[in-house]
């Protein structure tokens, strides 16, 4: 195995919604003092309509509605890239803006970034783990197509997402070749899981392999802070990390389509979402895991699908090795990455190119390398008849490089302290919480006035007809 993978005996995937590297981490050069970090630096602008927008503070952690989510479409990437130059987010975002209608058009926000004051998950991440700043997406385009290389290797043809829900794809995708090789697994979600939409042979059944992310009780205490108590009756993740239960690989879903902002709001970060709902979950997820009986043998992905139509200044890299070379020519945009696991150097940084295809690569190195191989023949005829019906991932798959080597440590170190955070989640909840008793009309708006993006729109799309083939009410 490439590095310490052999370390690793849990794999824990979290796949977040549309932001680039330089939106969400290019704070860390710009503010944190981090010289080793490719982010941003001071004097980076794009133009648009002959005036200069130059990278600045976002001032809200969220979007005023699905009105300004930004162009993430093929076409739209591409102008955005420039050929190299990264000189195209502000012009592509005011044209998406002319088209929305919205008051007041501002192509600056294409410009915006976080820092460490909106994102003290990430901060702390940072600071204790390992920031990967080569990390692009697979496609310089939208959702799908950069979500199926991530689980099948390869994309449908398209930059683009299906023109018309329920996005539903026959792919093959990696779980197949886990289930031949007879390694645990299990996909975690909010809702439906999007293994469903992806490859076939999972649109329906298969319920051992589905959970919910939680099934939780919330209650406070007089000092605001929280108790978690985990739901007996129903298996989810908190429940396996907090038994040790969790299997060699696990994927997790966040929240993308509950507009119930009492409940559980979106936070998958896809815009228009708070930046902040999504923290909490990294956090949920990163926590779990750090008291986890498992944590010494754990190894978790951040990674961000695409960029969203977010600046970045790093210019994707030009003919990928892939199966379908004329389609998909270059790497997408950079997007935001973090590697956390007892085996990472604290305040490391890796600046090896990675892509989604890592993700499947790392997997199937760790757990059954003999999958990687690419089979002809009658070998491949009796490989393909086996259980689960493995197929050849692709170039794309077989030439990424995997998370092995930045596995550096000579021992398992122990998770950091946590303390800070778990108060500035308990202190966001008791907020909410407030806001919901002196402004109740204000936190209880139909999900109608909510302007629901494509993406949402596709998802609910997939589960109607999920529900319509007979797929279960109240099963992920």
């Amino acid at each position: 195995m490439a590095g310490g993978l052999q370390e690793i005996e849990h794999v824990v995937v979290l796949m977040l919604e549309n932001r680039s590297f330089d939106h969400m981490l290019g704070y860390l050069s710009l503010e944190g003092g981090r010289a080793d970090v490719d982010g941003l630096r001071a004097g980076m602008a794009n133009t648009a309509g002959g005036r200069e927008y130059p990278v600045r503070r976002m001032l809200a952690t969220h979007l005023p509605d699905g009105h300004w989510d930004l162009d993430h479409s093929g076409a739209a990437t591409r102008e955005q890239i420039g050929g190299g130059a990264m000189d195209g987010f502000a012009a592509s975002y005011a044209q998406k803006l002319l088209g929305s209608r919205v008051a007041d058009p501002d192509p600056g926000i294409a410009m915006g970034y976080y820092n460490a004051e909106d994102l003290p998950v990430y901060d702390h991440l940072a600071e204790h783990f390992c920031v990967c700043d080569r990390w692009h997406s697979s496609v310089p385009g939208a959702t799908w197509p950069n979500r199926l290389y991530a689980v099948a290797g390869s994309a449908d043809g398209s930059l683009d997402d299906k023109q018309h829900p329920p996005p539903l794809y026959a792919k093959k995708s990696f779980v197949r070749h886990l289930d031949a090789a007879g390694v645990s697994w299990r996909w975690y979600s909010y809702d439906i899981g999007t293994l469903r939409c992806v490859d076939d042979e999972y649109l329906l059944g298969h319920h051992d392999r589905f959970a919910y992310v939680q099934k939780l009780k919330l209650a406070f205490k007089a000092r605001a802070e929280e108790e978690l108590f985990v739901d007996e009756d129903a298996a989810s993740f908190l429940e396996d990390a907090a038994r040790g239960r969790l299997p060699a690989v696990s994927w997790i879903d966040p929240n993308f389509k509950d507009l119930n902002l009492v409940g559980t709001p979106p936070n998958d970060d896809h815009p228009p979402s708070d930046v902040q709902e999504g923290q909490e979950l990294v956090f949920l997820v990163y926590n779990a895991l750090a008291t986890s009986p498992q944590w010494e043998r754990t190894l978790l992905l951040i990674v961000y699908d695409e960029h969203g139509g977010f600046y970045d200044h790093v210019p994707p890299p030009e003919h990928p090795p892939d199966d379908d070379p004329r389609t998909f020519s270059r790497y997408g945009v950079r997007v935001p990455a973090i590697v956390v696991s007892p085996w990472v150097a604290a305040r490391s940084v890796s600046s090896t190119l990675f892509d989604h295809a890592s993700i499947a690569r790392t997997i199937l190195a760790r757990f059954c390398p003999s999958e990687l191989a690419q089979r002809s023949g009658a070998d491949a005829l009796g490989h393909w008849l086996e259980e689960g019906h493995p197929h050849y991932m692709g170039k794309r798959v077989a030439a990424a490089a995997d998370l092995g080597g930045l596995l550096t440590e000579s021992a398992p170190r122990p998770a950091p302290d946590r303390e800070a955070l778990v108060q500035w989640v308990a202190d966001r909840h008791a907020a909410r919480t407030r806001r919901l008793l002196t402004a109740p009309a204000e936190m209880l708006r139909p999900a109608e006035q909510h302007q629901v993006t494509d993406l949402q729109t596709g998802l609910l799309a997939a589960a109607q007809e999920l529900h319509r083939k007979g797929h279960p009410a109240g099963q992920p």
